[in-house]
């Protein structure tokens, strides 16, 4: 590992993986823009939105991820709040370990038969990834790569543990990510923006094209990333919901100079001949899908909505165009309507959180969520926000729900 202080600059770093063909994505426009900022910049309320977000969306599907939409209903009815019970998700955890707490055991059963927000991966690596930039004073990839192999991740995806297997092998952080174009980078993009959003430089976009790639070294999800922080970026300066189109425009027209010239197929029946990259197919399906007036229910379960970035990111993007205006129905409608509804709900959450803050969440939601990323240790997301105001903001802060 590199001595303190000693790590490079990361848009030079970035140059260095396109000069050597490196990282699976195309060197656009993008990469040298300035990212735009009216004034002072958002309110810390509006990063807290859209962190929250992420972590309550991740929360309410938690119990029920990777179920049909059907089953799921049929089992709890439309979730609109936390769901009693642990989330089952020792049995993808990197470790074996049990999903329990070191604490008093009566209490936490007592709290998990009530109903509380518990995480899964997504909200691990979300607040590891803000955790480690605050440690560093600023995004360290390689920093970042061995904090996620640290600890237990809950419900891990394929991809995520094929990258802490290739760590734990020996390999250097930026050859460990997968080619896949799982979700599993996408659903923590979002605190890479946190350090940018009082002092913009155009090296945003190279902490995210390399907080994507240490997972996931793939066109697809690398440029999916790239897309959503720009959106975000816009988003957490909007003072209004933007129209339904600007979602699904927003998305395709920066994806399309990012996506290399690669051929992602459809896994669903009703796209079976499709062939072409993944901007394309998001703009073809949520696009009909829209023109037609179809339920988010109708038209995720068209194309699907598993981790696939073929299947996820038309379903938050059409999910977002439906309800992009209301945070909770939008979150819902996440939770309920898709396969992998943990992260459709962290992704959906983050966006719907930047735009509209955390006080534009259902109080209950953050009241509720004990704001874990480990076993035991409660309150370490509202901890961790904290301690982003206090270095970015200059703002005194108390941990609460």
């Amino acid at each position: 590992m590199n001595a303190p202080g000693s790590f490079p600059d990361n848009r030079s770093l970035l140059d260095e993986l396109f000069r050597s063909g490196s990282i699976d994505v195309r060197r656009s426009r993008l990469f040298d823009q300035n990212p735009a900022i009216a004034g002072a910049g958002p309110a810390f309320e509006r990063v807290e939105g859209m962190l929250l977000g992420l972590a309550i969306g991740d929360a309410l599907g938690a119990t029920s991820e990777s179920q049909p939409p059907d089953r799921r209903r049929a089992r709890h009815g439309e979730i609109r709040d936390y769901l009693p019970g642990s989330p089952a998700l020792w049995e993808g955890c990197q470790s074996g370990a049990m999903y329990v707490s070191t604490g008093d055991d009566q209490e936490e059963e007592r709290r998990q038969r009530q109903g509380v927000g518990l995480p899964t991966d997504d909200t691990q690596l979300a607040f590891w990834t803000l955790e480690q930039t605050l440690a560093d004073g600023r995004f360290v990839p390689e920093n970042v790569a061995r904090r996620f192999c640290r600890q237990p991740i809950y419900g891990i995806g394929a991809g995520v543990y094929q990258f802490v297997t290739n760590m734990r092998a020996g390999k250097p952080w930026h050859q460990a990510g997968s080619r896949t174009a799982g979700n599993g980078a996408l659903m923590r993009i979002a605190p890479v923006l946190v350090p940018y959003v009082r002092a913009a430089t155009p090296a945003l976009w190279a902490d995210t094209a390399l907080a994507a790639t240490i997972t996931h070294n793939d066109s697809a999800s690398i440029a999916a990333c790239l897309s959503f922080v720009e959106m975000l970026w816009q988003l957490l300066q909007m003072e209004r919901a933007p129209e339904p189109e600007w979602w699904l425009n927003r998305y395709a027209e920066t994806a399309r100079d990012l996506e290399q010239e690669r051929v992602y197929p459809s896994h669903a029946p009703a796209y079976a001949g499709y062939q072409g990259p993944l901007w394309r197919f998001v703009r073809e399906a949520a696009g009909m899908a829209y023109e037609q007036g179809l339920s988010t229910l109708d038209a995720c379960s068209s194309w699907r909505s598993g981790a696939y970035l073929m299947e996820s990111m038309p379903s938050v993007i059409y999910i977002l165009m439906r309800f992009g205006h209301d945070p909770e129905a939008a979150i819902v409608r996440a939770v309920n309507d898709t396969f992998d509804n943990d992260s459709a709900g962290a992704i959906v959450g983050a966006a719907v959180g930047a735009l509209h803050g955390r006080a534009g969440l259902p109080e209950r939601w953050t009241r509720g969520l004990l704001g874990r990323t480990a076993e035991a240790d409660d309150g370490q997301v509202f901890r961790l926000l904290d301690q982003a105001r206090r270095r970015w903001w200059g703002q005194p802060g108390e941990a609460s729900r």
